[in-house]
């Protein structure tokens, strides 16, 4: 697994809003450490601006955003809910340190929302182009 250094977050985040990140980079932990990043920039909403951050990189990196590929909805809300939670729950740790933690836990696996949502319900076009509540578990935060 990659640790990511505070500037390395940064540069994620910073190269997903400029659509400059190498496509290669965009792997999971990157996911978060945008989410990161976003979810602690002054005059930010994450959770506005993310899904269309992720849909333009998209199209720039040649992914396409359709029923069974690119933009996920449903696990970009999730995943920024988490992200909040867990940094809310740390107000005095490093973004770096975080993630690193994070990472560390049931979230740093790529499969982590099927503990919450069946596949079916999950990988649907509805849950792609929409939110859609979990149907095994209520999420933890």
């Amino acid at each position: 697994m990659t640790a990511y250094t505070d500037l390395d977050i940064a540069r994620i985040g910073e190269g997903v809003t400029h659509r400059t990140l190498p496509k290669p980079e965009w792997t999971h932990a990157a996911h978060w450490a945008a989410a990161f990043w976003l979810l602690t920039r002054p005059g930010v909403d994450a959770f506005r601006d993310m899904p269309g951050l992720i849909r333009a990189y998209n199209e720039a990196t040649g992914v396409p955003n359709t029923d069974t590929s690119g933009y996920h909805e449903t696990i970009t809300l999730a995943s920024l809910r988490a992200a909040r939670a867990h940094l809310a729950a740390r107000p005095n740790t490093s973004l770096s340190a975080a993630l690193a933690e994070l990472l560390a836990g049931p979230f740093g696996r790529s499969d982590w929302p099927l503990a919450y949502w069946s596949r079916p319900r999950l990988f649907s076009p509805e849950a792609r182009r929409a939110w859609l509540d979990p149907d095994l578990s209520p999420l933890p935060f």
